[in-house]
């Protein structure tokens, strides 16, 4: 019997939410062994938008599953998996509910799929929604307030232009909106690499919330600056453009070919070497040091929806512990006068003000406050002076990542 159209895109996201919900694996490490089967380019986006949004709305998706069976399926369950797919292309992809049974059910050959029918069908004469917004994990729920509704929809690009006296320039060329110095938001859908500007390395991707923390280093003219964990290269590029004599660290490989490419592409320089930074030792003590560090990167949820699913206290701990190795080691490299940047793109405390607190009560440096007036407008600092954001910011705008991010200068 031939397979109904459009079933490879299908199992391709059950493969995705299997690798994400039972390995712990990221979506984006999931993605290319599921698609290797699907061909078409659209097949693909859409096989990602379902498990992207299963993941979103998942534990409202599951809720719904629940009030349709006298006993709960075990987390785990496949018929579970498949209903959340199941209903997420019903209620958040506008599917049509024929084709949503006839794709969904043979990813149970073999198994109940008249339990799954009955499910799914049960909902559907009930004429279900989903709420306005996600549900949060617990921890979130009342620390960041109108985050839920910054995750309705996957945000769209942020670009940041090389040159930014070009930005209202690229801006007309473009389209979208600027928020900031060197910073454009245009509507996804397009390939990146189709985009004016592309190939002439006029810009590069970079979500408005990762830019914030280059501004907050202002002009270089020519001092050093050690740009930890570079890669990709987004912050390294915008520290060259700001007048920065940069040296890019990261200790992988493959990141780091990327961020030579983005250099190339864009014509800007920087050295690059790759070491690991809790082994490596510099020659010189620096001007200025950017540690944008290794996280949860929880703060990426709008794109990134698996991390709630695969974060929890054990991740969270290990990512401090690395970040505080790497602070100490940061703060030895810096010239007396200095300036140390901490970011993360991290919603969590312990990864960011706990991190902020530690690193003020640690070392002999002094927090330099962020002032309003460094920031886009409608955003501002703490009152302790650090910059945090969330995504449930600038919403009407399209919001921004989470991220934290705290300044100090070296006694």
């Amino acid at each position: 019997m031939a397979q109904p159209s459009g079933i490879h895109a299908r199992k391709a996201a059950l493969k995705m939410l299997d690798a994400v919900l039972r390995r712990g694996e990221t979506l984006e490490q999931a993605a290319p062994p599921a698609l290797r089967d699907v061909r078409k380019a659209p097949d693909q986006a859409f096989a990602r938008a379902i498990a992207g949004e299963a993941l979103r709305w998942l534990t409202d998706l599951d809720a719904l599953i629940d009030s349709a069976t006298k006993n709960p399926l075990p987390e785990d369950a496949k018929p579970r998996t498949v209903l959340r797919l199941m209903l997420a292309q019903a209620l958040r992809l506008e599917t049509p509910p024929h084709a949503v049974i006839a794709t969904g059910l043979p990813l149970l050959a073999g198994g109940p799929r008249r339990l799954a029918h009955g499910v799914f069908s049960t909902l559907m004469k009930r004429e279900v929604t989903l709420p306005d917004a996600p549900t949060l994990p617990d921890r979130f729920a009342d620390l960041y307030t109108g985050m839920a509704e910054g995750l309705v929809q996957p945000p769209e690009v942020d670009l940041h232009i090389r040159d930014a006296d070009e930005t209202a320039q690229w801006q007309a060329k473009l389209g979208g909106v600027s928020l900031a110095p060197s910073h454009i938001r245009i509507p996804r859908g397009t390939p990146i690499e189709k985009l004016e500007g592309y190939k002439e390395g006029a810009w590069w991707v970079q979500d408005l919330a990762a830019q914030l923390p280059t501004h907050l280093l202002g002009a270089g003219e020519g001092k050093y600056a050690l740009d930890l964990c570079a890669a990709p290269g987004g912050k390294t590029m915008a520290l060259a453009t700001n007048g920065w004599n940069v040296t890019a660290l990261d200790i992988s490989k493959r990141r780091l070919s990327v961020l030579k490419e983005n250099l190339k592409r864009t014509g800007l320089k920087a050295s690059t070497l790759r070491a690991d930074a809790l082994a490596w030792e510099p020659k010189h003590q620096f001007d200025a040091i950017l540690l944008d560090a290794p996280c949860t990167a929880t703060g990426t949820c709008r794109r990134h929806p698996d991390v709630f699913h695969r974060i929890g206290p054990r991740q969270i701990a290990e990512m401090v512990e690395i970040q505080r190795a790497l602070i100490e080691r940061a703060v030895a490299w810096l010239k007396p006068g200095g300036t140390l940047i901490y970011a993360v793109c991290s919603l969590e405390p312990e990864e960011g003000e706990e991190q902020a607190a530690w690193i003020s009560d640690t070392f002999d440096l002094t927090p330099a406050p962020v002032a309003a007036e460094e920031l886009p407008a409608s955003l501002s600092p703490t009152s302790e002076g650090w910059l945090r954001t969330h995504p449930g910011m600038l919403r009407e705008e399209g919001g921004l990542d989470g991220f934290f991010v705290g300044r100090w200068v070296k006694d």
